[in-house]
C-alpha cells in the first residue's frame, strides 16, 4: 500500500529513506546522559527545560570572583493528576548549570552530591527540598560540571494546578577538600517548568509534612526535623529511608498542641536517601509524611597505612531499537470500506541509567495520503501491549487502547522511582479504519515515536 519515509535524527546526522510500506517511521529523546536527540518538531510529553539566570559562588579557595550565568533545568513528576493528600515524587535536573570546575585540578568521577529546592506555586506554595547521588562523570580543570539530578517529594493539601519552578541549587565536591558551590536564582522564582493538576481526594487528606535542617552531612551527623499537622501530641517517629526500605536510624519527639514539632535524627547509615516521619508503630502513607530527601556524603579519612578501594559503576543512556522499520496493513476493497490491520514492529526500550526518572514511550501518526484523497490520522487505532524484562528495577505499563492520531497517544511508560531501569519490549496490534468512499490506490503515513 504504497511507500513512506522515515526519518531519524542521530547525533546531529538526518537519515531519509524510502521504504515499500504503509507506515514507520521512529523518534528518539533522551536526556542529558543519552547520546540522541528528537528531530525538529519532535513533540514531547515530558516537562520542558527552563532557563533562568543563576549567581554562583566558588569556594574561597578558588580565589575567583563569583559567576553569573545561565542554568537550563527541568523538573518531572511521578504523578500529574494527584489526588490531595497524594506524595508526588518530583526530580530536579540540572541539564547545564551555571557554574563549572573552579580550580585547574581535574576531578575524578562520582566526587559531586547536589542539593537543592524546588518552588510550588499556585494552588499551593512552598519549597520542596531535593538531593541527589554521589555520582558523575569526571571534570577537567576549569570544565563546566556535567548535568545532575536531584529527587524529593511534596504531599498535595489543595485542588487546582500547582506550578513547579527551579529554585537554588548547591553543588558540594569532595575531593581533597570539602567545597561548595553555592547557585542561587538570581530572579526568583525561576520559569515554571512543570505543572500538576490536583483534584479532591476521597475522604480527610492527610496534610502531615516534613522539613529538614540540611539537605545532606556527614555519616553520624545530626539532621533536624519540622513538622507540621500532626495530631496533637502524638509521639511521632522520625526515621532514615534507604530507597523504601527503612534504616535503623530513629528518633521520638512528641507533637505540641498544634500538631508540630521539631526534633534531631543521627544518621549514620550511608545508604540513606531520605527521611520520613509517622505516628504509629511503623509507616503508614495516611499517618506519615515524607520521604524528604537526603543524602549522606562519606568523607571519612582513610587510616593511616590503609588504602582506600574504590569501583565506579556509570551510567548508561535511554535508548530504543526496533524490529524493522516496514508495517504493512493489507488492502481493503473500495467501495466497502473496513479495517486494514497489522503489528507494530516490536520496539525495544533499553534504560540503563541508573537514576530514579521513569521514561515515556508515545506516539502520533500523519493523514494517510493517496491519489488525490486521504484517510485521517485519527482513524488509525492502536492496542497496545508491553513486557518487561525479568530482574528490571522498573515495570513497564502498556497505553490506553485507542486512536493515535496528529496529538499523540501513549504505547508504554516507566514511572519514576526510588530506582529505575531494565528493559522492556513494546507492541501494538494496528488498525486503520478505511471509509467506504476512499478512491483506489496507495494511501501511506508516518508514525512518528517518541521516547522520553
Amino acid at each position: 500500500m504504497g511507500s513512506i519515509s522515515r526519518s531519524i535524527s542521530r547525533r546531529g546526522v538526518v537519515r531519509r529513506r524510502r521504504l515499500t510500506v504503509l507506515l514507520a517511521a521512529t523518534a528518539l529523546t533522551v536526556t542529558a546522559q543519552g547520546a540522541l536527540t528528537a528531530p525538529a518538531g519532535a513533540a514531547s510529553t515530558r516537562a520542558a527545560d527552563v532557563d533562568f539566570a543563576t549567581h554562583c559562588v566558588p569556594p574561597p579557595i578558588a580565589g575567583i570572583p563569583p559567576i553569573d550565568g545561565t542554568t537550563t533545568a527541568r523538573i518531572a513528576v511521578d504523578n500529574a493528576a494527584p489526588k490531595v493528600g497524594d506524595t508526588v515524587t518530583v526530580t530536579y535536573t540540572v541539564v547545564e548549570p551555571a557554574a563549572s570546575n573552579p580550580t585547574e585540578l581535574a576531578l575524578p568521577a562520582d566526587i559531586m552530591t547536589p542539593t537543592g529546592r524546588i518552588t510550588l506555586g499556585g494552588a499551593q506554595t512552598g519549597d520542596i527540598t531535593v538531593a541527589g547521588p554521589k555520582k558523575n562523570d569526571p571534570v577537567p580543570g576549569r570544565g563546566p560540571f556535567p548535568s545532575f539530578s536531584m529527587t524529593g517529594t511534596f504531599t498535595v493539601t489543595a485542588p487546582g494546578a500547582i506550578t513547579l519552578s527551579p529554585g537554588d541549587y548547591n553543588i558540594h565536591t569532595s575531593y581533597i577538600l570539602e567545597l561548595d558551590t553555592p547557585c542561587t536564582v538570581t530572579d526568583p522564582p525561576a520559569p515554571v517548568s512543570e505543572t500538576v493538576t490536583a483534584t479532591d481526594g476521597s475522604g480527610q487528606p492527610n496534610t502531615r509534612a516534613i522539613s529538614l535542617g540540611s539537605a545532606s552531612g556527614s555519616p553520624g551527623a545530626r539532621v533536624t526535623v519540622t513538622g507540621s499537622d500532626f495530631t496533637p501530641g502524638a509521639r511521632v517517629t522520625l526515621a532514615g529511608r534507604a530507597g523504601a526500605a527503612q534504616t535503623a536510624d530513629t528518633a521520638t519527639v512528641t507533637a505540641d498542641g498544634q500538631g508540630a514539632f521539631s526534633g534531631a535524627l543521627t544518621v549514620n547509615d550511608r545508604a540513606t536517601t531520605g527521611v520520613v516521619a509517622y505516628e504509629g508503630d511503623s509507616w503508614s502513607d495516611s499517618r506519615g509524611a515524607g520521604p524528604a530527601a537526603y543524602a549522606v556524603i562519606d568523607d571519612t579519612p582513610v587510616p593511616g597505612d590503609s588504602q582506600k578501594i574504590t569501583a565506579r559503576v556509570t551510567a548508561g543512556t535511554l535508548s530504543m531499537t526496533q524490529a524493522g522499520d516496514t508495517v504493512d496493513l493489507g488492502s481493503v476493497e473500495s467501495g466497502s470500506g473496513g479495517t486494514a490491520d497489522g503489528d507494530l514492529r516490536t520496539v525495544t526500550v533499553k534504560d540503563h541509567r541508573g537514576g530514579t526518572a521513569g521514561w515515556s514511550l508515545t506516539g502520533k501518526v500523519t493523514d494517510f495520503t493517496g491519489p488525490g484523497a486521504s484517510i485521517p490520522a485519527s482513524q488509525l487505532s492502536w492496542t497496545p501491549a508491553c513486557a518487561t524484562e525479568q530482574g528490571s528495577p522498573s515495570t513497564c505499563r502498556a497505553g490506553s487502547a485507542g486512536p493515535v492520531g496528529s496529538a499523540g497517544a501513549t504505547l508504554a511508560s516507566a514511572p519514576d522511582g526510588t530506582r529505575t531501569g531494565g528493559e522492556f519490549t513494546v507492541d501494538a496490534r494496528l488498525s486503520l479504519k478505511v471509509p467506504a468512499s476512499t478512491p483506489p490506490g496507495s494511501y501511506a503515513g508516518v508514525l512518528t515515536l517518541t521516547l522520553t
